[in-house]
Parts: C-alpha cells; sequence; structure tokens
C-alpha cells in the first residue's frame, strides 16, 4: 500500500510517498555525486519523481509489472525521459532490467528502493478486486495481462490448498472452516465477485471473531493476493538479486506492510549482516567478514503524523542495508 490518493484543486490526484523523507534520509548519502537508483516497486512514480528532482545525477531504472502503473508513472516522470528507463517485470526480474539498461547485474547500482504490497491505484481501481470494501469481480492480478485471478484459485484449488494458502499467507485462525464453505459454495455456483466472497466469509467466521479481529475478509484477501502474485515467491528471489547489484557504499530500503514479507527481509539482512568467523576469534578470518552492514535498528514504522496524513502507512516496516566499502 504504497500511496495515498490527495486531492487537490487541480486535475487530476497527488500521490504522497510512504516515508519519503526516511527514504531520502538513508539513500541521499549514496546519490549526491550520481550513479544509478533502482526503483523496483515503480508504482505511481511519487518516490521516483522526489529523487530525480532532489539529485539531478542520477539515472533511475523503475520496475513494475502493472502495466497501467508504468503508463501513469511514465506520464508524471516525462521530464527526466532522458534519465529514466521503465521496464515491465516483477522485482525479481532485476538482474535482466539492469541488463536491458545496459548495466551489469553485480555491482553497477548506488541505491535500490523496494516499496513492496498493492499499491493505492490498485486498491482504489475498484475492478481489479484487491479490496473487499467493494463488490467488484475477483481479479486481484497485479499485472492484469495474463495468470491466475482470485476467482480461479477459489474455483479450482483443492481444499488442502486453500487451507494452506489462507493459514499459511493470511495466517488466518479458521482456514480450513473457510476452505470447507468455500468449496461447498462452490459446487453451487462458481465465485465471480469480491461481495460473494465477503459474504461467505461473514456466514463463516464466528460472530465473537468479527466483533474483535477486524474486517472478517482482511486476512482471506491478503492470501489470495499473495498467491495470485506470488508475491513472497518473488521476494524471496528478489533480495538476493538487489543485495547483488549494490556497488561498495550502496544502500537499500525495503518497506514491507505484512508480517511475512518482513520476515524475510529480516532473516535475509541478518544473514548478510553477521560475521560467518567462529565465535571467540577477534578479527574475521579472511573470506567471513559481512559484507553488509545495518543501517536500522530493527524495522522502523511511520510518524503518527505520516499516519494522519496517510492511514495506509500505519503497517509499514522500513529496513535498510549498506554495501560496505572494500578495505584500502
Amino acid at each position: 500500500m504504497r500511496e495515498v490518493e490527495v486531492h487537490h484543486e487541480d486535475p487530476g490526484p497527488r500521490h504522497v510517498p510512504v516515508l519519503l523523507r526516511r527514504a531520502d534520509e538513508i539513500l541521499g548519502p549514496a546519490l549526491v555525486s550520481g550513479g544509478v537508483l533502482v526503483d523496483a516497486t515503480l508504482g505511481l512514480g511519487g518516490h521516483a519523481e522526489h529523487f530525480l528532482r532532489t539529485y539531478p545525477a542520477i539515472r533511475l531504472i523503475g520496475l513494475d509489472r502493472d502495466t497501467e502503473a508504468l503508463k501513469l508513472a511514465g506520464e508524471r516522470l516525462a521530464p527526466f525521459a532522458d534519465r529514466i528507463t521503465l521496464v515491465h517485470t516483477r522485482y525479481d526480474g532485476i538482474a535482466d532490467a539492469l541488463r536491458e539498461a545496459g548495466l551489469e547485474p553485480t555491482g553497477s547500482v548506488r541505491a535500490i528502493l523496494m516499496d513492496l504490497g498493492v499499491s493505492s491505484m490498485q486498491l482504489d481501481e475498484t475492478e481489479r478486486g484487491f479490496a473487499y470494501s467493494v463488490d467488484a469481480p475477483l481479479d486481484m492480478r497485479m499485472d492484469p495481462s495474463g495468470g491466475p485471478t482470485a476467482a480461479d484459485v477459489l474455483n479450482t484449488y483443492t481444499h488442502g490448498d486453500l487451507a494452506r494458502i489462507l493459514k499459511t499467507y493470511g495466517e488466518e485462525r479458521f482456514a480450513g472452516k473457510i476452505a470447507s464453505a468455500i468449496v461447498k459454495r462452490r459446487a453451487r455456483q462458481p465465485f465471480t465477485t469480491s461481495g460473494e466472497l465477503v459474504e461467505l466469509l461473514y456466514d463463516t467466521i464466528p460472530a465473537a471473531t468479527r466483533r474483535t479481529g477486524g474486517h472478517p475478509a482482511k486476512r482471506t484477501f491478503q492470501a489470495l493476493r499473495i498467491e495470485v502474485n506470488r508475491e513472497l515467491e518473488s521476494l524471496e528471489a528478489a533480495l538476493p538479486a538487489a543485495l547483488a547489484a549494490l556497488a561498495p557504499g550502496g544502500r537499500i530500503v525495503v518497506m514491507s506492510y505484512q508480517s511475512l514479507e518482513d520476515k524475510l527481509v529480516k532473516h535475509l539482512f541478518a544473514d548478510r549482516t553477521t560475521s560467518r568467523t567462529p565465535a571467540g576469534l577477534p578479527i574475521d578470518l579472511p573470506g567471513t567478514a559481512p559484507d553488509f552492514r545495518l543501517l536500522t535498528r530493527g524495522a522502523e514504522k511511520a510518524t503518527d503524523d505520516e499516519i494522519a496524513e496517510n492511514p495506509r502507512a500505519a503497517p509499514v516496516r522500513l529496513r535498510a542495508l549498506e554495501r560496505i566499502e572494500a578495505a584500502a
């Protein structure tokens, strides 16, 4: 959930990027002398526009799986057309995107921004089916040009697979019960709209839980979105590729919006900042020193002021690393 619409007098919405000031504080030192910034989750280009304006010597490589987002971001970033390359790909396609831009996939980038999750544009376009508050076709594809929809998942997955994704990706307590209800209902009539699923969830989840556990559809919709878009698989592949792309002194910021994403980021960052020298030795043995250092202590959150301006920033968790400069 990366940007929020704020309507002004001028035509069209403006978009407020999440944690923009903090992202600049972290990535800016790596960009003051120029170099390449990869925005691996371009969205509507809010972060990208800021960095292009603030650092006139940088070049931007922007990635997004959503063709409509790329089109809109391209229009927004048109004043910087000679300094940008936009690529239609998931963020795990970073190596190929760099090659397409004429760069090496290792050691060629000064800064990387990964603002994960579903964008406000996708949430606000009701026909995409991401929001459980509006009845719409059950699509949920970030790249609407191909691949199975959420309706396909509901109508074709086995009971076991449905229960697995609801429990794993949605952390849903009633995964088995919901899967049983889905299988029973689709035998009568296949699912086509989000309203049908929301109604089933209201009927299936116990009333006491509905009163205290937030919207009953939240976890199921999250699970379906992650499954449809292979979000965790993509992130697992993208993070090592992103770290490999960083030059010495290069920095990466990752912003996550749900615990499963943040756990992946946390564990990889911990691994890449830990020495492999046996405990008790006074110095790192050759080849065992970490090649990155942490730039954040734990996961940073949005401030109360930012959440007030942009409520969708509430769940964000930011982590950052820097590639250690080679010893002289």
